[in-house]
């Protein structure tokens, strides 16, 4: 049953999510790869949830049950006390307050400049002057709670008054990778588990790792729909699709490709995937290969960067097919862009307006009034994080 937006608001949302049961939980990657990928299947089964290839999925996560211990541990709090966690007054042990409702992962300035009427550190006010601003961005990046009370203590301050300092957990969005057409009454996920070492501590993403490591089939997790207006997919069904998705930005992509098999779609559809290796890191490769074989795909172009001496990515392949890809946009196609926006989406931002401008023999001016008319008309769409 598909209903609107404002009647799904008033039943399943962000203040009140629906609880979706768990259907599959596996990882995408092979054995001797450096990733791990995680397909999560959900069900959507009498939530009248629904939603179109290009949309996001809310989850409200927990904190990792080791970290919260840890924290416990440090400070020599008791996990049943009771705490006020809102404005409302409203309260919840401490334990469950620092496992489902308070960010314990992420430090900010406000958290310290709050902090320091807590504790006599010279360090911690010597971090917030003015002029060691660089400094105190450092110390923040990759650095959490937990960091902040073993650098700055001794701590002359209750469990209430610390956690008063921190922010509500924020929900994680994850572009969806179905689409509801082709799997009715479910949603499925790509989620990239993060892990790394920081000052000397392991860190782990609290969304991505509890879906990697603590999520089982049967478990259900509190999710919402976020729609996504900016990107989506043409309105006309033959209309070109180039999708650029490297690593996790192929979620959205598989969105659009079940979608367009659904439907039927006359236009064309050129997929570019990267990651680090063919063998381990080829996501949904059999599933592309044979929406390939079926014509719902017109081509893919893959790159894997740890292949061969000479690291070859997305945009280089762009490069290598410059002549086709702006034959592509001559023609009216729409280009979409998913995944890292720091550093890959830049990178195929310049190697567009490369094509354009040799491809279309222009100036580099010329060439970048060219992709900023056909982002003005829509034909030029991003979602990256």
């Amino acid at each position: 049953m598909l209903i609107t937006e404002n009647q799904t608001a008033t039943t399943f949302s962000r203040k009140n999510p629906f609880h979706a049961k768990v259907l599959k939980n596996v990882n995408l990657n092979g054995a001797d790869s450096n990733k791990e990928t995680r397909h999560l299947e959900l069900s959507l089964k009498e939530s009248s949830l629904s939603y179109v290839p290009g949309d996001a999925l809310g989850i409200i996560p927990k904190n990792d049950p080791e970290l919260v211990a840890s924290l416990l541990e440090e400070m020599k709090w008791d996990e049943e006390t009771l705490v006020t966690i809102n404005k409302e007054g409203d309260t919840l042990r401490l334990k469950e307050a620092l496992t489902t409702y308070f960010e314990i992962t992420l430090l900010s300035k406000k958290i310290l400049q709050q902090a320091v009427e807590f504790t006599e550190n010279e360090e911690l006010n010597k971090l917030l002057l003015n002029e060691n601003a660089n400094q105190l961005k450092e110390y923040i990046y990759g650095r959490d709670l937990i960091d902040m009370l073993r650098d700055f203590g001794p701590w002359n301050a209750s469990a209430q008054e610390m956690v008063s300092l921190l922010r509500k957990l924020t929900p994680r969005l994850y572009s969806i990778a179905s689409s509801i057409a082709a799997n009715p009454e479910e949603v499925h996920l790509t989620i990239g588990a993060v892990r790394f070492t920081a000052h000397g501590r392991e860190r782990k993403g609290v969304c991505s790792v509890l879906v990697a490591e603590r999520l089982q089939e049967g478990d259900t997790l509190p999710v919402f729909i976020q729609p996504n207006k900016h990107f989506h997919l043409p309105a006309s069904q033959d209309t070109d699709i180039i999708m650029v998705g490297p690593g996790t930005g192929i979620a959205p992509f598989r969105s659009f490709i079940q979608e367009r098999a659904v439907t039927k779609a006359t236009g064309r559809a050129w997929l570019f995937f990267g990651d680090q290796h063919a063998a381990s890191d080829f996501l949904y490769q059999n599933e592309l290969e044979q929406y390939k074989k079926d014509g719902v795909l017109t081509r893919i172009e893959s790159a894997f960067s740890r292949d061969r001496a000479q690291k070859v990515y997305v945009q280089h392949k762009m490069l290598e097919n410059s002549k086709e890809l702006f034959e592509w946009l001559e023609n009216g196609a729409c280009f979409y862009v998913c995944g890292d926006k720091q550093y890959m989406a830049k990178d195929v931002h310049n190697a567009l307006i490369e094509v354009i401008e040799k491809e279309g023999a222009m100036s580099r001016e010329a060439a970048e009034a060219y992709l900023n008319d056909i982002q003005a008309q829509g034909r030029y769409q991003r979602d990256v994080y």
